[in-house]
């Protein structure tokens, strides 16, 4: 493994600008789907990301370390956290919120209290696997540190695998889940291979971080719907209903060491071509793809009950279904929705007056939620730069240009 320090780099990002440029590993310069023209259903919110929900904030820590074989506890590391605020820093009024497990191979922390309850107390952060537990810990310092009381708590961390890193190594340090949330700032959200997404793939492309969202105008109010993935999932990707993976090949995921590499699932992983690009055939479900993931966070200002909420989330799957998954055994496919309306609700005092969207007008919030979803998937590809991690394994960005091409083939585009 080379290690030297002249050529390692470990990033911590905050939550930047879109317009930022020159960070390796980010994807400032890189364009959303929408700024290829791809025409996804909807009217965004003004940042078309979960921060358009009035109150929430994001930020990440990002960490790229070291390059070559994988060297158990050294790295390299591809890893990070991302950090979610549901409600403005220092505001620790619970939200009610609600999850759904289309698969449950994958973790997130905290749920039975918020099936039992119906609220989410604090923030939510994502990261990768085996870093669960050290995020979750920090989770409950950070809270004390800023302020929050409680007898115990139960902190909300979600993972997917990240296969690019060296995961069983703990790189991820209760400082960096400290930094994510100190970070975490309404605003555009930085997308692509950075924090909790820095070492995923997603679709047989490099993964990561996306977010989108719906501008809803609905009769006596109009409503705001936000998603944000942590996308490291396998399946077909197909966009706008357009079979992507048969239309790009010569970027399939391959490796730049010779086999055999470090990890036995990683064995069917072919070698680079000296060409430079990947392996011409990307149009089927690889093996190591079956150990993704998709975490989706779905936010709303619409003053929804638990019981709505869960509703919300079971959406998502559609969502999902129209990017081609078909949430594998092993992938962990796990959704979270949240209101932020009906604030003072979890207050332990009086009798809390509540308001709810009736369910006869929910309608439009399920077809938000379904086409946020898709869009935030596909932005987290674009954005997601070309990564080589652990034993050499490159992982390829999904070539805006290219998806153009094939929605024009298949006249989704003109």
């Amino acid at each position: 493994m080379k290690c030297a320090r002249s050529s390692t780099v470990r990033l911590a990002l905050g939550l930047l600008a879109i317009a930022a440029v020159g960070v390796p590993g980010t994807a400032q310069t890189l364009r959303r789907g929408r700024d290829w023209g791809i025409p996804f259903p909807g009217r965004t919110g003004p940042l078309n990301a979960i921060t358009d929900v009035s109150g929430v904030a994001v930020g990440h820590v990002t960490l790229i370390e070291g390059e070559g074989k994988l060297v158990p506890g050294k790295g390299p590391i591809r890893t990070g956290v991302t950090a979610i605020l549901p409600r403005p820093r220092g505001n620790w009024d619970p939200v009610f919120a609600a999850t759904f497990n289309q698969n449950g191979n994958g973790d997130m922390t905290g749920i039975n209290w918020i099936k039992e309850s119906g609220f989410l107390e604090g923030p939510i952060l994502l990261t990768g696997t085996h870093s669960v537990g050290t995020v979750r810990d920090a989770a409950i310092q950070w809270q004390l540190k800023h302020g929050r009381q409680f007898v115990f708590t139960y902190p909300i961390v979600a993972e997917t695998f990240d296969f690019l890193n060296d995961a069983n190594g703990e790189h991820v340090k209760p400082t960096h889940a400290f930094d994510a949330l100190d970070r975490a700032a309404p605003g555009p959200v930085v997308e692509g291979a950075v924090g909790g997404g820095t070492g995923m793939g997603c679709n047989g492309f490099k993964g990561g971080i996306g977010t989108a969202s719906r501008a809803l105008t609905m009769a006596q109010a109009p409503y705001t719907v936000g998603v944000l993935v942590q996308c490291n999932y396998g399946g077909d990707l197909r966009i706008l209903g357009v079979p992507i993976r048969p239309e790009i090949n010569g970027l399939g995921t391959c490796t730049m060491l010779s086999q055999p590499l470090s990890r036995s699932w990683t064995s069917r992983i072919p070698s680079c071509p000296a060409s430079g690009g990947g392996v011409a055939d990307n149009s089927d479900v690889a093996d190591h793809e079956g150990r993704g993931s998709i975490i989706v966070i779905v936010a709303t200002d619409a003053p929804l009950l638990p019981h709505q909420l869960e509703r919300i989330a079971r959406r998502v799957s559609l969502g999902m279904g129209r990017l081609g998954s078909f949430a594998g055994n092993s992938s962990g496919d796990l959704f979270l929705a949240f209101s932020t309306a009906n604030s003072g609700a979890a207050k332990p005092d009086g009798t809390p007056a509540l308001t709810m969207l009736p369910n006869e007008r929910i309608d439009p919030l399920f077809q938000a939620t379904i086409e946020a979803t898709e869009e935030a998937v596909v932005n987290a590809m674009l954005a997601a730069q070309t990564m080589t991690g652990v034993d050499g394994i490159r992982v390829f960005n999904l070539p805006g240009d290219r998806v153009v091409a094939a929605l024009k083939k298949y006249n989704r585009m003109k």
